[in-house]
């Protein structure tokens, strides 16, 4: 990139960057691959262009060379669902730009996203979600890492954190409050109730570590059996041995426990913009796209609560 692009436009690229990051709380992986996408793209327009790119150039681009690139990235193999990220960053980008160098950026922004069939999460079903639980803490191993696993689980399933979240707690979380403040994607926070199977679970898992967690508040609450924080590959792979004796398909992963929390709060009358708050999500459209209600179910819902005469 840096023999493509002028140096202003290097700068206003971190400089979106930065923005993101310090105004918008933009996670460390998601600035990377944004910085990726429209680093690419500014890449090829320079060529597509005949020169390195400047301010003046990404000013001047046309439908034309969005379509050009569009159609070298689909040439190169990526996926309708990459390609639409990679266009809204650029978006983005542009959106941005254009507000301090005072250009017009429609023919950028009016660039049609390619269409994609939406993977939607596949929840469990309450049983199953047990099942898994029960199952995992009765595995075949030291009881210290049965029950270290099976607490982790019973966290995605009981309070919704994701896999990052679970493993982020110190060992002064090890006695679980009422509640619990949770800083999740983006340094979003939010207050996380705990229910109590949460709380015993991790205290089985206290009571039989062989690490003093009491006496280490700073460190990891879930340990590895060397005594450093817990990988969560070592989640994963509990859940595939438990899936594999249940019968359960390839798609009930760690996450998919958090998935089940949502659907089922939102089976049982739960309301959409306080699974939304339980969960994290900045856009209630993301919290939509996680549960998974049956239209019978829904309908059910609709006849108990409509105001109709």
């Amino acid at each position: 990139m840096s023999l493509a692009l002028t140096p202003a436009l290097r700068d206003a690229l971190e400089g979106w960057l930065d923005h993101l990051g310090a105004l918008d709380g933009a996670a460390d992986n998601t600035l990377k691959a944004y910085r990726s996408d429209v680093a690419a793209f500014l890449a090829f327009q320079a060529g597509h262009q005949g020169g390195a790119l400047g301010p003046a150039g990404v000013a001047a681009l046309k439908q034309g060379d969005l379509r050009a690139w569009m159609a070298h990235e689909r040439g190169r193999g990526t996926s309708a669902r990459s390609l639409a990220r990679s266009l809204s960053a650029v978006k983005g980008f542009a959106r941005w730009y254009a507000d301090r160098q005072g250009f017009d950026p429609t023919a950028i922004l009016a660039a049609r996203s390619p269409k994609y069939q939406r993977k939607l999460p596949r929840p469990l079903s309450e049983d199953a979600a047990r099942e898994v639980i029960g199952l995992i803490g009765s595995q075949p191993r030291q009881d210290w890492i049965a029950a270290r696993d099976a607490a982790v689980v019973t966290l995605l399933y009981g309070c919704g954190l994701r896999i990052s979240e679970a493993l982020a707690l110190k060992g002064s979380d090890a006695e679980l409050p009422e509640t619990l403040r949770i800083l999740g994607k983006g340094g979003k926070e939010r207050i996380v109730p705990v229910i109590p199977a949460a709380r015993r679970a991790v205290s089985a898992y206290v009571r039989l570590c062989p690490a003093d967690i009491a006496a280490e508040p700073q460190k990891a609450l879930f340990r590895g059996a060397r005594g450093g924080p817990l990988n969560p590959r070592l989640v994963a792979l509990a859940m595939e041995q438990a899936r594999a004796g249940l019968g359960l398909p390839a798609t009930a992963t760690p996450h998919a426990m958090r998935h089940s929390f949502a659907t089922h709060l939102l089976s049982a009358g739960g309301d959409l913009r306080a699974i939304q708050e339980l969960l994290g999500h900045a856009s209630l459209s993301t919290t939509q796209a996680y549960t998974a209600v049956d239209t019978t179910r829904l309908m059910e819902i609709y006849d108990r609560a409509h105001p109709r005469a």
